[in-house]
């Protein structure tokens, strides 16, 4: 007999194939049958009315540490996610050394979570000891390697460190490591030089795993920024991801199509290059990364100190090269608070309304955010309207195109309750299925799918996930896609979806008619 037997549903099996008519029936965690009348089962799940595809794929998210406060992950379960892969833009947990504050991880939250981990390994056993509502794969990060050597020093790296980062590297990926990433836009990985990122891809070929970097620019040098990415991949034959490829406010009308037809021109070259995509025109990052290089030295304690001092609070002003052109022209109107543990009161105001709240010009008031968050000053982020939705959906039109959140797996009770991981972390997926594909019909469904599914799975050499197939693990997601909706806005980012039934889970109901199970099957997938 089956443990579990999905009826009535239509099939969309991640190919891009249209949907077809079948029941599903599932035995040890995996997909045993596809047909009908296939018998009795444990447990039925109702799909009458609604499509039965693969679990979701989010290929780019930064869980890596609120996975550890809190991995039921609610805000990816209750939109069929049931794999994320953690470690991007160069941000990583480990290899974590101990001269390296806790409050330094990406996504730390003071919640009690005891930093006991210093290699890659020892990071994601502590990862699968935690109950998981998605499973998770692990990229190794530029920026963890690189500090667990050199800590927050800005002197060039010598050939002896270099050798220890390519053995962290190599560590990490004999651990289980999924790929590589890098963040080039954000410290340390805006002053290491290409050639440090070229030796490190190269190690990421020789295990066959995927590089995905966050390029150096995304405006106004936007080409070199993209073409630095395809030199990286060319010279050392990794496989490259491009993550959230869409150019930021202030690049030319133009660039992204020139972009496309920049990696199209590569790919003839024999480059493998794909790329992902954020399916809305909200854009967040860290406070932080708009300051110079130079004020990051040392650390949060280092930053710290130079935030008291009145010379160097007012240089850091001045950063001829912020992160974002909307800082540099102080468009500060266009820009809103989006975590600031210190500040709650003050998360979803524009820094204008922030500034005249307070007395002081909007620079002035973000410092003033940082310097009351004291260690845990990297974790204070803002957000804008820096993409172009014509840009997204060019992308869209892409077949290489992935979709992902580029956010944090939360959930709206226990210690995560207030915690905002991005405006599209609750609906990223309800988003691209709602809008794009059936309002907006700027792609059909099974293409969809397709991008969240076997794509992915693809890319990141997973061959049992992604489908559905006989044999396959099944992560499996119910939904009507005629009522699929995203349902979150910028004053209740927290809110799930309409739309999703049922999500399973190696076999498991993590969704069960729309409502969250307690189970938390997941399990920390690694590369071998």
């Amino acid at each position: 007999m089956l443990d579990l037997l999905i009826t009535g549903g239509a099939v969309l099996d991640g190919t891009g194939a249209p949907a077809y008519r079948a029941d599903i029936g599932v035995k040890g965690g995996r997909i045993a049958a596809i047909g009908l009348d296939l018998g009795h089962a444990g447990e039925t799940l109702d799909a009458t009315g609604s499509v039965v595809a693969p679990g979701f794929i989010d290929i780019h998210t930064h869980s890596d540490f609120t996975l550890l406060v809190d991995g039921r992950a609610d805000s990816q379960v209750c939109q069929g996610v049931t794999l994320e892969v953690i470690g991007q833009c160069g941000f990583s947990c480990a290899p974590f050394t101990g001269e390296m504050k806790p409050s330094q991880l990406i996504g730390f939250h003071d919640a009690g979570v005891e930093v006991n981990w210093r290699s890659f390994g020892e990071y994601l056993d502590r990862l699968d000891a935690q109950p998981l509502g998605v499973n998770v794969a692990a990229m190794v990060g530029h920026g963890a390697i690189r500090q667990a050597i050199k800590c927050d020093s800005v002197s060039p790296t010598t050939p002896d460190e270099m050798k220890a980062m390519v053995r962290l590297a190599e560590q990490a990926f004999e651990a289980g490591a999924i790929g590589f990433s890098t963040g080039l836009e954000y410290f340390p990985g805006n002053i290491a030089p290409m050639e440090e990122v070229v030796e490190l891809c190269q190690c990421c070929a020789r295990h066959n795993r995927l590089y995905a970097t966050h390029v150096r620019n995304r405006d106004v040098h936007y080409d070199l920024g993209f073409t630095e990415a395809v030199a990286t991949a060319r010279q050392s034959g990794a496989r490259l991801q491009i993550s959230h490829i869409q150019p930021k406010y202030g690049a030319p009308r133009n660039a992204m199509a020139h972009t496309l037809e920049l990696l199209d021109r590569a790919r003839r070259e024999d480059v493998d290059v794909a790329f992902d995509i954020i399916p809305h025109d909200w854009n967040h990052t860290s406070v932080v990364s708009s300051l110079p290089a130079w004020a990051r030295e040392g650390g949060p304690p280092g930053l710290l100190a130079r935030l008291r001092d009145p010379a160097q609070r007012e240089a850091m002003k001045h950063n001829p090269r912020p992160m974002w052109r909307l800082v540099a022209e102080r468009r500060f109107e266009e820009i809103l608070l989006l975590r600031s543990e210190a500040h709650p009161e003050l998360v979803g105001l524009s820094f204008s309304e922030i500034g005249r709240r307070r007395n002081t010009e909007p620079m002035e008031a973000a410092l003033d955010l940082l310097e009351a968050e004291g260690d845990g000053l990297n974790n204070v982020m803002w957000t804008s309207r820096g993409f172009d939705d014509a840009d997204v959906r060019l992308c869209l039109e892409q077949a290489e195109c992935a979709v992902m959140s580029d956010t944090k797996a939360l959930t709206p009770r226990g210690p995560l309750a207030e915690t905002i991981g991005s405006l599209s972390g609750y609906g990223w997926v309800a988003r691209l299925l709602g809008h794009y594909v059936r309002e907006e019909r700027v792609l059909t469904l099974p293409e969809a799918v397709r991008r969240i599914t076997s794509l992915p799975a693809q890319r990141l050499g997973l061959t049992d996930r992604g489908r559905v197939h006989a044999g396959a693990v099944a992560d499996l997601v119910v939904f009507d896609p005629a009522r699929v909706r995203d349902v979150s806005s910028v004053r209740e980012p927290r809110r799930h979806p309409e739309g999703f039934q049922h999500v399973v889970l190696g076999g498991v109901c993590t969704l069960r008619d729309g409502r969250r199970t307690e189970a938390s099957p997941g399990r920390v997938i690694r590369a071998r």
